[in-house]
């Protein structure tokens, strides 16, 4: 259902104003497109029903006024629902809103009356009202955040009145505990579900009983109902995934991993089970192979029962797995000092050794006129490109790095503009979003990469601006290198344009477009399996590299290269535990480097799915 709303579209009171006039002169059907456009704007002012109940009268309660095609306006849609319980028919009604409630979850959709009101069950199926309330539960996350349960309430209402009518019906029940656990109301879930199954034992209502009880921190109590689940129906797999997922928040990977194995026994191509057994292997040895595999598994089955967010989960707050790792560094720490500066103080940086030049070009770029020294230029000389290239991005005056190449078009600044994002649900999930950077030319392409255009004016842009406009320049540089892997996508891999072009940045300047280069072979690796072995001998060579750099002076890029070997698909095991040598983290899937992770949850939509 389109919403068919924009930035331009008129008021409730403005279009209350022309439904007014179109019932006056008895334009019935502008009238009603009026008021279902009032409705979406403000679908609980009294004015709207008034006038909705105006043109009910003059037509008769004509439902055609407010017709359901294949694109149903969901102001339609909702003034439909208001009708049909007018006449006599709330079921249906109920159906409508809570198909609007599935569209719009943050609209005030069901915040009338008719809802709330105690008589309102008596004359309902409760077998239906149970349904309806498992549509909106489905609808929604679980747990719904806080600042958006308010519009969801009145099912609430609904939901108690409906076991106040019908105190024994077991459905009714788990289906009024699913809906309160999500808006927080946990104890009434853990009653009315648990009044549910003593009213008719089942698998659904011991399941319900089981969410209730693990919302409510009661993990025993959860772990019991769920196992009386299974012992309802053996065969339901998902369950022994539920029960897995609650022993693994726990700490009990061990035990969770067992009924993991269980499930895979008896199928081993069963959704739930395969992408929980790979996120509890990752969560427990942090072996980047059970989340390819995952990927891999996706892939290779587009029609599973239900989207799973597990490979997200997995991934969040990852670096290079589900983030643009932030660069640091004394000139970083220049550029934020200045951003948090009052006044117009002259800051000065004097540098033991030469920074990345996006690092230097940034810093210069968001405070005209630093005071930079550098006291020397180390060996092995950080302005030559580890191996001879063609595709030279910087040139050097001394120390002061220049951009090589031309200025890219307004085109691709603009599309890199509306795509470039620090962080995305997984690799592969990145690699299909940069599709619209396929049609960009290979000049424009690169020469992001040294000129990226100004932040959008967008709440991500502002606060990448404000609080670290490094980050954004990486973002800019990811991006357009993931655009590079669909450049000419139909020459083979091994000669392709693409490749070469990578691989010309993976060994030029030591920069962050070293790391962006990098994480878009890495990329390429998780989506084609036939590329796996390529890169991740490029990898070893590239981080064996680093790691010889390092012996003779700092390496910037070494700890985030290091990340993305951990990242890269089939690496071999010396490789592997080089990289977990220059992170200096624990080789588990525990430790979850997240310095953005706030600015992930303030930025990610309130209903993003886990």
């Amino acid at each position: 259902m389109p919403d068919g709303t924009d930035d331009s579209a008129l008021s409730a009171e403005e279009e209350l104003a022309l439904a007014r006039l179109a019932l006056g002169e008895g334009d019935l059907q502008h009238a009603a497109d009026h008021v279902a456009a009032a409705l979406v704007q403000a679908p609980t002012r009294p004015e709207v029903h008034e006038a909705l109940s105006r043109l009910a009268a003059a037509s008769g309660g004509d439902l055609d006024l407010f017709p359901l095609g294949h694109h149903a306006f969901v102001g339609a849609v909702v003034a439909r629902a208001h009708l049909l319980a007018a006449a006599g028919r709330p079921a249906e009604g109920l159906d409508l809103l809570a198909a609007a409630t599935g569209y719009a979850p943050g609209a005030d959709w069901a915040g009338v009356p008719w809802v709330t009101a105690p008589e309102l069950p008596a004359r309902l199926d409760p077998e239906r009202t149970a349904r309806i309330l498992m549509q909106i539960c489905a609808a929604v996350p679980d747990p719904v955040p806080r600042q958006f349960r308010d519009p969801l309430r009145p099912y609430l209402t609904l939901a108690g009145n409906a076991v106040a009518v019908h105190p024994g019906h077991a459905l009714l029940l788990g289906a009024a505990s699913a809906l309160a656990r999500r808006i927080g109301e946990v104890a009434l879930a853990v009653t009315w579900a648990a009044r549910g199954v003593r009213a008719e034992p089942s698998k659904l209502g011991e399941v319900w009983l089981g969410y209730a009880y693990r919302s409510a921190g009661r993990t025993r109590d959860a772990l019991a109902a769920l196992g009386r689940a299974v012992e309802h129906d053996p065969d339901d797999l998902a369950v022994y995934a539920d029960i897995a997922g609650t022993l693994a928040d726990t700490g009990r990977l061990d035990e969770a991993l067992d009924w993991i194995d269980r499930a895979l026994a008896r199928d081993p191509t069963f959704d739930c089970a395969v992408h929980t057994a790979h996120r509890l292997r990752f969560q427990r040895d942090g072996d980047v192979a059970h989340l390819v595999a995952l990927a891999d598994f996706a892939r290779d089955h587009p029609d599973d029962t239900h989207e799973h967010g597990d490979l997200a989960e997995s991934c969040r707050s990852r670096p290079w797995l589900g983030q643009v790792t932030p660069a640091g560094g004394p000139m970083l720490d220049a550029l934020r000092q200045a951003l948090t500066a009052e006044g117009a103080a002259r800051i000065a940086v004097r540098l033991d050794a030469l920074e990345p030049p996006s690092a230097m070009r940034t810093v210069a770029t968001a405070v005209p006129g630093i005071d930079v020294e550098v006291a020397a230029v180390a060996d092995p000389d950080p302005r030559e490109p580890r191996r001879a290239t063609t595709c030279q991005l910087w040139r050097y005056d001394g120390t002061t790095a220049a951009p090589a190449l031309p200025v890219p078009s307004p085109a691709a600044a603009d599309r890199i503009r509306q795509l470039a994002h620090p962080a995305w649900p997984h690799p592969p999930a990145a690699y299909d979003a940069a599709v619209g950077l396929a049609t960009l030319e290979l000049a424009d392409l690169l020469g992001l990469l040294v000129h990226p255009p100004e932040a959008p004016p967008t709440a991500l842009g502002r606060v990448l601006a404000g609080q670290d406009p490094s980050l954004w320049v990486r973002c800019v540089q990811v991006w357009a290198c993931l655009g590079l892997l669909h450049h000419r996508t139909d020459e083979p891999w091994a000669g392709s344009t693409r490749r070469r072009v990578l691989l010309e940045l993976v060994w030029g300047v030591e920069d962050w477009t070293t790391e962006a280069s990098l994480f878009a072979l890495v990329t390429a690796a998780w989506v084609d399996p036939a590329v796996r072995p390529d890169v991740a001998r490029v990898m070893a060579e590239r981080l064996a590299d680093v790691a010889a750099v390092a012996r003779e002076r700092r390496v910037p890029i070494a700890t985030s290269v290091a990340h993305l070997a951990l990242a890269t698909p089939d690496l071999d095991p010396a490789t592997t535990a080089l990289a977990h040598e220059l992170t200096g983290a624990p080789a588990t899937g525990t430790a979850r480097p997240g310095r953005l992770a706030r600015l992930w949850h303030r930025l990610t939509g309130p209903f993003r799915r886990r």
